[in-house]
């Protein structure tokens, strides 16, 4: 409703939504304000720094000392060759433009807590920079010494040991004003007395300016290996620190029994040489076997490992040697034992002859085990209507000594069987060559062979046969 004057003060609603507006605009404001005010024209821009250096978001852009923009974005861009550049975007007002080519950038800080800004400073060439072209990263100057930069060049152990150096200067000079005072009146005196020795050290004779120089060369020539050296005494600390442990009683001791020692030493040495020289001539010759030694060291360990359980189990051995040995040394003297011996031996020698023909029939040619294994099987091979030494006596045969079955006689009859026969077949037996004959002939057929023939294929040494009758692997 409208009083009397025409005015809209007594409307609430009306009064509550400009106060809403209001403070919609002024919040809006507030947000954007690092962005700039909103509706306004700027003049955007580009640059390249080799390093932000803090620089971010909504920090000033200066000419002059004024304020001309803000930097709107930071963004670090990867170069061809693997390094690193940040490119600013830069939102400046209207009133810098046009900033000329070749204009320079610096980053400065605007505050001791670090806050940073990018100062321009305008070039002198007639060409203008456009809206949105970049200034090249070669026109940003390097980095100046600002206060920052000097409290960060000392690490943080320098840092906290100045630290510690100005609080124990602070507590030295702390209610000692009268002493400094004396200290300073007491100066006097040693300047005085100082004079001559500085006019001395200043004359041209004592050439005082060539030890600084030379002392100047000195750091030049030790300054390369400053950070070795300064490592050899924190090492040479730690060395020195070890010998304070042990300096007393050990060092000391040491020290005291060195004379006598160098005395014993001196007096043994030409008694110790013969020794000394017959050890030279040892190791010499011992040269050889230690290099066969270290070829056989593998064997050696090998027998080592294999023999400590055999050790191990040695002493149980031992315990039982001495109950045999006390019962074979019982046997021994038993009687009869000597004359069975000599009945033994007899027999051995007796048995020489024959176990030379024997024995070579079965450890060259196997002819025993053959024998057993023929045993074991005769009588488990065969078919579903019997094992075949059963029926190998009914085999039909063509005539009498045929080659289908046992034959006794030379071949006879219409059919001209032959007999197939070696009674002495060569086992192996001392002068026939290690030939294993038996089971191994050739059966030839349609031909009477009596005797010995040859064995299959073209050898006739070391073929022991096998249960089939032929020769050992074929």
């Amino acid at each position: 409703m409208r009083n009397r004057n025409g005015g809209f003060a007594v409307s609430p609603v009306l009064v509550g939504a400009v106060t809403v507006l209001v403070i919609i605009v002024a919040v809006f404001l507030a947000y954007n304000a690092n962005n700039g005010l909103p509706f306004v024209s700027t003049y955007n821009i580009k640059a390249r720094v080799p390093n932000a250096d803090a620089l971010v978001k909504a920090n000033e852009v200066r000419i002059g000392g004024a304020r001309v923009g803000v930097v709107k974005s930071v963004v670090p861009v990867q170069l061809p060759n693997g390094g690193v550049e940040a490119e600013l975007t830069l939102s400046l007002d209207k009133s810098a433009e046009p900033i000329p080519k070749g204009s320079t950038l610096l980053i400065r800080p605007k505050s001791p807590l670090g806050l940073k800004y990018l100062q321009i400073t305008p070039g002198t060439s007639n060409e203008s920079i456009k809206a949105g072209e970049t200034i090249p990263v070669r026109y940003a100057r390097p980095e100046p010494g600002d206060i920052d930069r000097f409290f960060d060049m000392f690490n943080t152990p320098t840092r906290k040991a100045i630290q510690r150096n100005l609080a124990g200067f602070g507590n030295a000079l702390a209610g000692r004003g009268p002493q400094l005072n004396e200290a300073i009146g007491a100066l006097r005196g040693l300047v005085e007395q100082g004079e001559p020795a500085a006019a001395n050290l200043a004359a041209p004779s004592t050439n005082f300016a060539g030890f600084f120089k030379a002392l100047e060369a000195l750091a030049a020539t030790v300054a390369p290996v400053a950070q070795e050296q300064a490592s050899m005494f924190v090492v040479l600390d730690q060395t020195f620190t070890a010998f304070a442990n042990v300096s007393r009683p050990y060092i000391q001791e040491t020290i005291e029994k060195g004379p006598p020692t160098l005395e014993t030493v001196n007096a043994g040495l030409p008694k110790v040489n013969p020794f000394l020289h017959d050890t030279a001539r040892f190791f010499t010759a011992l040269r050889p076997g230690a290099k066969a030694l270290q070829e056989t060291a593998p064997i050696i360990a090998e027998s080592l490992r294999a023999g400590v359980p055999a050790l191990n189990a040695s002493p149980v051995l031992n315990n039982q040697l001495l109950p045999t040995a006390e019962a074979l040394l019982a046997f021994q003297q038993s009687e009869g034992v000597f004359t069975g011996l000599d009945l033994l031996t007899d027999l051995n020698k007796n048995l020489k002859e024959p176990l030379e023909y024997i024995v070579p029939a079965q450890t060259k040619c196997f002819y025993g085990t053959l024998l057993f294994a023929n045993l074991a099987s005769s009588n488990s091979q065969g078919n579903d209507y019997g094992k075949w030494l059963n029926v190998i006596s009914f085999e039909p045969a063509t005539g009498p000594n045929s080659e289908g079955g046992q034959a006794s006689a030379p071949a006879s009859g219409p059919r001209r069987n032959h007999l197939h026969f070696n009674p002495y077949p060569q086992t192996a037996a001392p002068g026939q060559n290690d030939i294993c004959e038996a089971g191994n002939e050739k059966y030839i057929p349609g031909k009477t062979v009596i005797g010995h023939t040859k064995l299959w294929g073209t050898t006739t040494r070391n073929l022991a046969p096998t249960s089939s009758g032929t020769e050992k692997g074929r």
